[in-house]
């Protein structure tokens, strides 16, 4: 797909591309050659850059610094996605991204100026994530997972296909209806990010390589700009979210106290172990479902009625750097993790990727044991 634009006296030439597709490195190879742009702008971030430029890039990882700083859920995120792009790029035989790496080589043999013109990936998690509610967290865990350890059925064909557009607005519009906070973040506000680094690139001639699904949206945002200046930071949490965030332990203290000193010791004990019971199983529950060490399923049991009622510690946390502790991860996890992400035995088996299970799993769980817990104390006032 290609489509050209001209705004304030500058020719804008927009390739859209499918990004495990050969023929996507090719028009990308043959319409850089052709024009010889001033600059040629690819949808990547300075990270997803290295990633593809540097396979071996995980090696320098640090997973305890990772999960202590809370990065534990948008790694694994980011790996469950490299992980379906690259089974469908062994599929066809095509680097996922390669279409971009041509782009960039390219540019360097014509000496067009490179531009890098997507959001960083780590922002765009985030921003995704926090506009989600708990169960849409976990219905996008659970699609996730599913289609990312089926086997792809998908052909050279269908790749191209996905260039003419029909299927990717399709895909997208189905996506708005099931996630619509992840519809906005991952292709509305990457739509504008994108068009106005595209607008700001220098020269008279700027060739933009894209993905397909954000061609109608870059045009729009190009011809109608705005300020992105909001959409490179991560918004702190709102008011209520802080109330909320607070509240919900304080109330449950409150709840428990009442029924010590307003009703009986009685009470209060029950509702003490319907506390733990909640919170405690559901969380080791997500330690053991991640393939957690014996020890780590029992600190996830412990920690997570704890860390429930403290918004600054999460279950995860304590569980995830147990596991860190009691199987560290080795050379070989770093080396095997590109292929190791692909299916679920190697998921569950790499000590980086079980580490990255076991706090995600175990935060979900004491979530939801959360939810349980609250209706379950309530009940004996």
């Amino acid at each position: 797909m290609r489509k050209e634009l001209t705004l304030q006296g500058k020719n804008y030439i927009l390739i859209g591309t499918a990004h495990i597709s050969k023929d996507s490195i090719d028009e990308v190879a043959d319409v850089i050659r052709e024009i010889h742009p001033d600059t040629v702008c690819v949808e990547l971030c300075t990270s997803r850059y290295e990633s593809i430029r540097r396979p071996d890039h995980w090696k320098n990882m640090d997973i305890v610094k990772v999960v202590r700083e809370g990065k534990a859920p948008l790694l694994m995120m980011n790996l469950i996605l490299s992980a379906f792009q690259k089974k469908m790029g062994d599929k066809l035989g095509v680097q996922p991204g390669a279409e971009m790496i041509k782009a960039i080589q390219i540019a360097e043999e014509t000496g067009s100026q490179i531009v890098l013109a997507d959001r960083d990936i780590t922002i765009t998690f985030k921003r995704a994530w926090g506009n989600l509610s708990l169960w849409e967290k976990v219905k996008l865990i659970g699609q996730i997972f599913i289609s990312v350890f089926e086997t792809p059925d998908i052909s050279e064909e269908d790749v191209e296909n996905l260039k003419e557009g029909d299927m990717l607005t399709e895909a997208i519009d189905m996506m708005a209806k099931e996630l619509p906070g992840i519809k906005s973040v991952l292709i509305d506000e990457r739509d504008q990010f994108q068009a106005a680094k595209i607008l700001a690139a220098q020269g008279e001639t700027i060739v933009a390589v894209v993905g397909a699904g954000h061609i109608p949206g870059i045009i729009h945002h190009m011809e109608n700009p705005g300020d992105i200046s909001d959409l490179e930071t991560v918004p702190a949490p709102g008011k209520t979210i802080k109330i909320l965030k607070w509240g919900i332990p304080l109330g449950i203290l409150a709840v428990i106290a009442y029924g010590f000193f307003g009703m009986n010791a009685d009470v209060s004990l029950e509702m003490g172990k319907r506390w733990i019971l909640a919170n405690g199983l559901l969380s080791a529950l997500g330690a053991l479902l991640a393939g957690g060490h014996l020890l780590t399923i029992l600190v996830a049991f412990v920690a997570a009625p704890i860390t429930s009622l403290n918004p600054t510690i999460a279950a995860g946390w304590v569980s995830g750097l147990t596991e860190a502790w009691i199987r560290k991860p080795t050379v070989e996890d770093f080396e095997n993790l590109p292929r190791d992400i692909t299916t679920i035995r190697g998921f569950r088996k790499n000590d980086i990727t079980r580490i990255l299970l076991v706090v995600v799993f175990s935060n979900l769980g004491s979530s939801i044991g959360t939810f349980i817990g609250i209706p379950l104390i309530t009940s004996l006032l």
